[in-house]
């Protein structure tokens, strides 16, 4: 079976342990690392409150090469205070001790519990037994991958491949989350790598543009986190002549991370908190792309219209009002929408339309809802996954 992980892209080691910092005994701390260095670059949370492993990584990410990036589930680390500071600086500063490198060499991202200390004795033991078990297999990225869970029933991790004259390059890894989702800017936590020879600042680039028409466009539940993180690795080790300028070798790339993230991003909604299904909400005819994606947005939030995704019931009622309450443009006397290319409104009517055949596409795993809004050329997208008791269930016990 192919590697599908953070190991996939040549360059890369990984591990993942139990620290202790999950209750549950489960892995709770996972550590990728460039032995030769790596360019990096993320992209944060725009939450104003935010862990104290966020402020951390947006100042060391900014610097040379990084070497580690190391994360711990089961605790954010987040309204802690001086001491939650104290504790994500500890992290690096241990792990680069290990290592033989400086603590600004160092990624960190935390996620769990808002409002706990950090058990840094535990996670310090952590990192000493992830440096350990450190190896460049499918095996160890796969345990990285379980290690950054928290209410995650299954790792998620995806992986392309494409080739630069007789080299090929790679780009894989993994992204974590269930619930709090309603991205700006990035996605719970998300951990990619490559091993592609490209400059730092077409890394960023190509990591915005993915994430910002794939992650981005999913939402579970329509709320950011306080610890979203996702960062891009890049080894060189593909050998390939270095990429510096946005031509065809940069647009291959940029397309193998868009597909990945795009690939994590249906793997996150289909594993989302109690959700059995995920759909796709495409609106057109918007007065402007801003207004298509508030449109869009607005639908795949609004829980009536989950409720009704989980029911199979075409409900194109819900739709309407979702659309017709979020503040856009729109001419109700063109107004049209379509559940799976059936059309079940058009020009501000109702249609005649076999009610079974589309109750059956929307209880598959994924379907389509599309929306013209009449009001001019703006078009966007977004994903969003059903609402089930489980979902209700999971929260209310999350903590206690």
């Amino acid at each position: 079976m192919a590697n599908m992980s953070v190991t996939a892209a040549k360059g890369f080691t990984a591990s993942g342990v139990a620290s202790g910092v999950k209750r549950s005994g489960k892995l709770d701390l996972g550590l990728v690392v460039c032995p030769e260095g790596a360019k990096a670059a993320g992209v944060f949370t725009t939450n104003k409150i935010v862990s104290p492993a966020v402020e951390v990584c947006r100042e060391h990410i900014r610097r040379g090469k990084v070497y580690a990036a190391v994360v711990n589930s089961g605790n954010a680390n987040c309204c802690t205070g001086q001491a939650g500071m104290d504790d994500a600086v500890t992290m690096c500063q241990v792990l680069a001790g290990e290592m033989g490198i400086q603590p600004g060499q160092v990624l960190i991202a935390s996620t769990g519990i808002i409002g706990e200390k950090l058990p840094i004795n535990k996670v310090k033991g952590g990192i000493f037994s992830a440096i350990s078990e450190l190896k460049d297999s499918g095996a160890a990225g796969d345990r990285f991958a379980e290690a950054i869970m928290t209410t995650d029933m299954r790792a998620k991790q995806a992986m392309r491949q494409f080739k630069i004259g007789s080299k090929v390059v790679t780009v894989g890894g993994t992204a974590k989350g269930a619930g709090m989702i309603g991205p700006n800017m990035a996605t719970t936590i998300c951990v990619l790598t490559t091993d592609m020879d490209i400059s730092k600042g077409l890394l960023g680039k190509a990591l915005r543009d993915a994430i910002g028409g794939s992650l981005n466009k999913l939402t579970v539940d329509g709320h950011q986190s306080t610890n979203d993180t996702a960062l891009l690795l890049a080894s060189g080790a593909a050998g390939n002549k270095p990429v510096s300028k946005q031509g065809t070798n940069y647009r291959k790339f940029a397309k193998a991370v868009r597909e990945v993230c795009e690939d994590l991003t249906k793997q996150m909604g289909l594993d989302a908190e109690g959700a059995t299904r995920i759909f796709k909400v495409e609106v057109k005819g918007a007065a402007s792309q801003a207004e298509a994606g508030q449109a869009a947005r607005a639908v795949a939030d609004y829980d009536l219209v989950k409720c009704a995704v989980h029911g199979g019931d075409p409900n194109w009622g819900r739709i309407i009002c979702a659309v017709g309450s979020c503040g856009v443009r729109l001419k109700p006397e063109k107004l049209t929408c379509r559940i799976g290319g059936v059309t079940v409104f058009r020009n501000g009517q109702p249609t005649r339309f076999d009610r079974k055949k589309v109750s059956e596409i929307i209880g598959q795993q994924e379907h389509v809802i599309s929306i013209d809004l009449g009001a001019g050329r703006g078009e966007d997208f977004c994903w969003g996954c059903d609402l089930s008791k489980d979902y209700v269930t999971i929260n209310a016990d999350y903590h206690t």
